[in-house]
């Protein structure tokens, strides 16, 4: 499972939207899968996402591959942070891949 916590007006895609709760969607992980493939299961139109997503706290792209048990971070393009500011984008995850 790739858990996905969604911030936001993005908090609409997970089982529990309440501005309480934790707004996790639980995605199957599918060989292949990559940040881009995940969004798309669970219906999020690309242009409400912002600039911000991050897998397992590394700054991410759609094209960023996803493995079972990841945490995936989504921010709505209205919800724009200054993470880019302390994230380098080329570094995407902990298994060093570049």
């Amino acid at each position: 499972m790739i858990a996905v916590h969604l911030y936001g007006k993005l908090r609409r895609f997970a089982e529990d939207p309440a501005p309480t709760s934790a707004s996790i969607a639980e995605v199957p992980h599918r060989d292949g899968d990559t940040v881009r493939s995940v969004v798309d299961r669970l219906g999020i139109p690309h242009d409400e996402l912002g600039s911000n997503k991050f897998l397992n706290g590394r700054y991410a792209d759609l094209e960023t591959s996803v493995v079972d048990g990841d945490r995936l971070g989504l921010f709505p393009d209205d919800m724009q942070l200054l993470y880019k500011w302390y994230f380098d984008p080329t570094q995407t995850r902990d298994r060093g891949e570049m």
